[in-house]
């Protein structure tokens, strides 16, 4: 089987970004830089457009250090990100991806990009659950990204899976490359989401089918109470095992990320069709399923 697609330089890509996105085999060192991204909290109205709601949300006392969102941010807390996860969610974020796979509708073969590809969850469980299929995962946290080389080298899908140090919003790779677009956690940090979302959709084939796992603020009957797990015991039980105060920006984006409907409109308005909107866990999360608006390009 071939190798997973490498990132191109940029003008064999034909994007207009001028950051790379760097690929390296699941086997290789991290390089030792920081990538560094914006504050990951920046929501967007119906019609597409963004506004800052940093100052709001994130006040400048709690901006010392690593920014809101960015890959610094979860460089330091990367060797425990995965057992708090599991921890917090009582491992229903496992059911979500499962879902997640399922409603990218792989074929044979498909190669598959990951966006904010974290410790690599997603990108292990759409190789494992397709062996013929080829993952390239991106993600901004050169630290999470050395946690997700060490589980592909573990399970031994090195070959299927490659990571990439990148951002959503500046993607090296051509267009319509992909059969298929997931991304697990991670449009809710993008500095500019419309931008991140039209590159999901540039590089996507005509058909291809895009997939976005997001928390969001629960509502409904049971709102109360899963708001009272996110608000307050979600940041006070990952400071105190994780020894950092990272995990109370966690709450804070749920709370600023637009409603399911609301972003929906922002993907229909970023060359993205959506085919269906899943709450998910008493709307804890939404699973986005689309496809690129465009046909075929000429």
């Amino acid at each position: 089987m071939s190798q997973p697609p490498e990132a191109p330089d940029a003008a064999a890509a034909g994007t207009t970004s001028t950051a790379g996105t760097k690929a390296s085999n699941a086997d290789e060192v991290a390089p030792q830089a920081t990538v560094s991204t914006p504050d990951g909290a920046a929501s967007a109205t119906q019609d597409g457009q963004v506004s800052d709601t940093n100052a709001a949300a994130f006040p400048d006392s709690e901006q010392r250090g690593p920014r809101g969102g960015s890959g610094q941010m979860f460089d330091r807390i990367a060797h425990r990100y995965d057992l708090l996860n599991r921890l917090i969610s009582l491992g229903i974020d496992q059911g979500w991806r499962n879902k997640t796979v399922a409603a990218l509708a792989l074929r044979e073969e498909a190669q598959v990009l990951d966006l904010a590809t974290g410790t690599a969850d997603l990108a292990i469980l759409v190789a494992e659950t397709h062996p013929t299929v080829e993952v390239v995962g991106v993600d901004p946290s050169l630290q999470m990204l050395e946690v997700g080389r060490q589980k592909v080298r573990a399970r031994e899908l090195g070959g299927r899976i490659r990571l990439c140090e990148g951002r959503a919003e500046e993607l090296h790779f051509g267009d319509e490359q992909f059969d298929a677009v997931c991304m697990a956690f991670g449009i809710r940090n993008a500095e500019d989401r419309p931008r991140a979302l039209r590159e999901i959709a540039r590089v996507t084939k005509p058909g291809g089918r895009v997939a976005i796992l997001e928390l969001s603020e629960p509502r409904g009957v049971l709102g109360p109470l899963a708001r009272f797990h996110v608000h307050q015991v979600v940041p006070r039980l990952g400071a105190l095992l994780s020894g950092a105060k990272e995990y109370r920006y966690l709450e804070r984006s749920i709370a600023s990320f637009p409603p399911a409907e609301e972003f929906r409109a922002v993907m229909e308005n970023s060359d993205l069709k959506v085919l269906e909107v899943v709450p998910l866990t008493f709307g804890v999360c939404h699973l986005y399923v689309a496809e690129p608006a465009r046909g075929p390009r000429p």
